[in-house]
C-alpha cells in the first residue's frame, strides 16, 4: 500500500496552478472583415412596425440568433422582443457595450488576423458577414458559413453592471478576448473543415475531433494564450501541463479512450467545473485538453497541412501516429 501513496496524492491534487508562447503560423493574408453594428438600432426602434421592418432586413438574426422559432407565433415574439429593447434597462447594457468594445477596433484585428490566417490555408474560403447586437443574454454567438452574429452583451466581461446568469466557470468563457477565438473553434469544428467518421462513437473519437478544433483555432491566433481557447485560467492550463503524465493515467486507469457510454463522456468531455474523477482541482473537459494535446504530438511527428489534418477522420490513426507520451 504505501509505495502507492505518492501517486494517490499527485493524483488527487492534479491540475492545480506558464502559458506557452506563440504557436508556429503563417502571417495572415491582408483581409477585411466588415462588422455590421446592429445594437444601437435595435435599441433605437420606436415601435413595433419599425421592429418588424427592421428583422424582415436581417432574416437570421431574426430566425436563428434572436430564436423566432421558439416562440408559438409572430404576435408573441415581436411582443416579446419590443419589451425587451424597449425597456429602460437596455440603454445601460448598451452603454457598457460602449465602454468595453468602444469603436470595436480590437474586435476588428483580431477577426482580420484570425480570418486572413485561414485564407493562407483555405484560399478559396470566404469570409462570413459579422454583425454584432445586443440580445439581452439570450444568445452569445451564431456562426455559419455566410454569417457570424456576436451578442455583445454577453461578452462584456468582469466589471460589468450585468452579465448572463450563469455559473462562474461558464462565465470564464465570457469576455471581450474570446470572440474571436470562439468564433475559430466554431469554425473548427465544423464538419465542412473538421472531417469525423460518425460510426465511431468513443471517446477517443471526441477527443480527436476537438483536438483538431483547438488545434485549428490556435494556428489562427497563434498568440491567443491557451487558457482562452479552452475557458481555463492560467493556472489549470499550468497545472494540466504539469500533471499530464497522472491524467493520463486516469484516463487509461478507467479505460476511457475506447468507451462509448454518455456517462463517461459526461464526465470527461462535456461542461463541469471540475473533473473529479481526476483530481477536485482538475478543470472540466479535460478530455478535450487532452486531445488537443494528442493532435499537437501528431502534428509534431507528421509532416501533414493543417487542411490534411483536418480532412483525417480517423480518430485511432490520429492516436496511434502522434505517439504521444506525457511522460516525456
Amino acid at each position: 500500500m504505501t509505495k502507492f501513496l505518492p501517486l494517490v496524492f499527485l493524483l488527487l491534487v492534479a491540475c492545480s496552478g506558464s502559458e506557452n508562447e506563440c504557436a508556429d503560423a503563417p502571417a495572415p493574408a491582408p483581409v477585411q472583415v466588415t462588422i455590421e453594428a446592429l445594437e444601437e438600432k435595435l435599441v433605437q426602434v420606436n415601435s413595433k412596425a419599425e421592429l418588424v421592418a427592421l428583422l424582415d432586413k436581417h432574416k437570421q438574426l431574426r430566425d436563428y440568433f434572436l430564436l423566432r422559432s421558439e416562440y408559438p407565433n409572430d404576435s408573441v415574439f415581436i411582443n416579446d422582443l419590443f419589451q425587451k429593447f424597449s425597456n429602460a434597462h437596455i440603454d445601460t447594457l448598451l452603454a457598457e457595450t460602449k465602454r468595453v468594445f468602444g469603436t470595436k477596433e480590437k474586435l476588428q484585428k483580431d477577426l482580420n488576423e484570425a480570418f486572413g490566417r485561414i485564407k493562407v490555408h483555405y484560399p478559396d474560403f470566404v469570409i462570413p458577414k459579422v454583425q454584432t447586437v445586443l440580445s439581452g443574454f439570450d444568445t452569445d454567438l451564431f456562426v455559419s458559413d455566410t454569417l457570424i452574429i456576436v451578442g455583445l452583451d454577453y461578452y462584456l466581461g468582469k466589471g460589468a453592471k450585468y452579465r448572463p446568469n450563469q455559473y462562474e466557470y461558464i462565465l470564464q468563457q465570457y469576455h471581450p478576448e474570446n470572440i474571436v477565438p470562439s468564433i475559430m473553434l466554431m469554425i473548427g469544428i465544423d464538419s465542412r473543415i473538421n472531417a469525423t467518421n460518425l460510426a465511431d462513437k468513443t471517446v477517443l473519437a471526441d477527443m480527436m475531433a476537438y483536438g483538431k478544433s483547438f488545434y485549428f483555432a490556435k494556428q489562427m491566433l497563434p498568440c491567443t494564450p491557451d487558457s482562452v481557447f479552452m475557458h481555463y485560467t492560467s493556472s489549470d492550463v499550468a497545472g494540466a501541463k504539469k500533471n499530464m503524465d497522472l491524467i493520463w493515467y486516469r484516463l487509461v486507469e478507467d479505460k476511457v479512450l475506447y468507451n462509448t457510454t454518455n456517462t463517461i463522456k459526461q464526465r470527461y468531455l462535456s461542461e463541469r467545473p471540475k473533473t473529479i474523477e481526476v483530481g477536485p482541482e482538475c478543470p472540466g473537459r479535460i478530455g478535450q485538453w487532452m486531445g488537443w494535446q494528442i493532435i499537437n504530438s501528431y502534428m509534431q511527428h507528421n509532416g501533414v497541412s493543417l487542411p490534411e489534418l483536418m480532412q483525417n477522420a480517423q480518430a485511432d490513426v490520429l492516436f496511434k501516429q502522434s505517439k504521444f507520451n506525457p511522460r516525456k
